[in-house]
């Protein structure tokens, strides 16, 4: 299985995500031509080599307008900028706030982002998903809605540049699995136009709820709010590294010197006995007697959404004879909260069970092929000596309507065709 590790002992901001994701790709050079061609307005990308306590590693630059920003922005909704050039430290050399400017909202950036920029479709919905994440725990942290939510206009520049770089990084890498170690958030207090604020800042620390964080003896603020975000989405668990066959390294480096490297260490491999990896995953499951099969159905959607690696009912049989449904639900550690949160507010239940499962899983991927009929993807499961390929049931269907076959029919025409 192809895997993506991401040692976050010193925080995450997006310029150090995708300075270390950019020591992965065969040719960094090349890779930063592309981006700064995706047409951020006024944004020019660059990197450049340098150390940090004898460890050598990138470190990006932005220029918006000719000028170095170096900000991730979350501004708030009345348009107060932060002020962290020397009050608010990242521990990374960022600067949120530029007074002065115009600010503009998450349609704003929608417009941008999918009307202007050159980016593949599953890109586009990358980085807005990871927008979406920041403009949620800003609404969160500030009591109003996300569509009050306004970002810097030219933080926002530089903010879309680390968002737009680290989604098509993680498009061009496609790794099989993202790990990452527990989020080290740094400590302190910041200060920022509105007063005296703890480490992590409040829209970090929304961000990061159910991702394994701490704080340590480094004064500052490591992990930012773009840093959270990108984490949160793209990354399947945190924990250990795991066992595995590396196969190239990235150090993307921060601005600020500590004892320590700033850094984040991006670590490309093949996990070790692929196939037959053993995942430690959780089974919430609870006893409904007293709700409608369409309300169920409507639970278990809700499920998905949050996050459930699967979710089924059973019949069961409970107290004074009546007939009752169980519902349960499988999941990663660190969605366990959400999912327990979403069986109390969508189901009846009083009460959820917990237990500790493993499951062993195949390697998944999923191919495209080009046949007479279009394009079919078809997904591969391999491992414990076995190989499955099942064709995606909407190309089937495609194929089966414009022929005016059955589905049997199209599958038989894709096999003998060699698909």
């Amino acid at each position: 299985m192809k895997t993506l590790y991401l040692d976050c002992g010193m925080g995450a901001a997006g310029d150090m995500l995708t300075a270390a994701l950019l020591e992965l790709v065969p040719d960094p050079e090349a890779f930063v031509e592309r981006l700064n061609a995706v047409g951020i307005p006024g944004v020019e990308i660059s990197a450049k080599r340098t150390e940090k306590c004898g460890i050598g590693g990138t470190q990006m630059t932005v220029l918006v307008n000719g000028a170095e920003e170096g900000c991730e922005v979350h501004d708030h909704h009345h348009g107060h900028p932060h002020d962290h050039g020397h009050s608010h430290d990242h521990g990374h050399g960022h600067d949120h706030g530029h007074g002065g400017h115009a600010h503009s909202g998450m349609a704003d950036i929608e417009h941008l982002v999918c009307g202007h920029l050159d980016l593949p479709d599953p890109v586009r919905d990358d980085v807005m998903n990871v927008y979406g994440l920041i403009a949620e725990a800003e609404s969160r942290a500030h009591g109003v809605p996300v569509t009050q939510i306004h970002f810097h206009e030219v933080g926002t520049m530089d903010a879309v540049a680390d968002i737009t770089a680290v989604c098509l990084l993680m498009h061009t890498l496609s790794p099989d699995e993202v790990v990452a170690s527990p989020v080290h958030v740094g400590s302190g207090q910041v200060r920022c136009a509105h007063g005296i604020l703890p480490v992590p800042a409040p829209a970090t620390a929304f961000i990061l709820e159910g991702i394994p964080s701490y704080g340590g003896a480094v004064k500052g603020e490591l992990c930012t709010p773009t840093g959270a975000a990108l984490l949160k989405y793209f990354v399947s668990r945190f924990g250990d590294m795991p066992v595995m066959s590396v196969e190239a390294i990235g150090y993307g480096m921060g601005k600020k010197d500590f004892e320590a490297a700033n850094c984040v260490r991006a670590m490309m491999g093949e996990s070790a006995g692929t196939g037959a990896a053993e995942r430690d995953v959780t089974e919430l499951s609870v006893n409904i007697d007293d709700m409608t099969a369409e309300d169920i159905a409507c639970a278990v959607d809700k499920l998905f959404e949050g996050g459930a690696l699967d979710a089924f009912t059973t019949p069961i049989g409970m107290k004074k004879g009546r007939p009752g449904t169980m519902i349960s639900v499988l999941c990663r550690q660190q969605d366990k909260e959400e999912i327990v949160r979403l069986l109390f507010k969508h189901t009846s239940t009083i009460g959820v069970r917990e237990t500790p499962v493993n499951r062993y899983v195949l390697d998944r991927r999923i191919e495209t092929a080009e046949t007479p009929y279009g394009p079919v993807r078809r997904k591969i499961s391999a491992g414990y000596g076995v190989t499955r390929v099942k064709y995606e049931h909407d190309d089937l269907a495609r194929i089966a309507d414009e022929q005016g076959i059955s589905l049997g029919e199209a599958r038989k025409l894709l096999e003998q065709g060699g698909v």
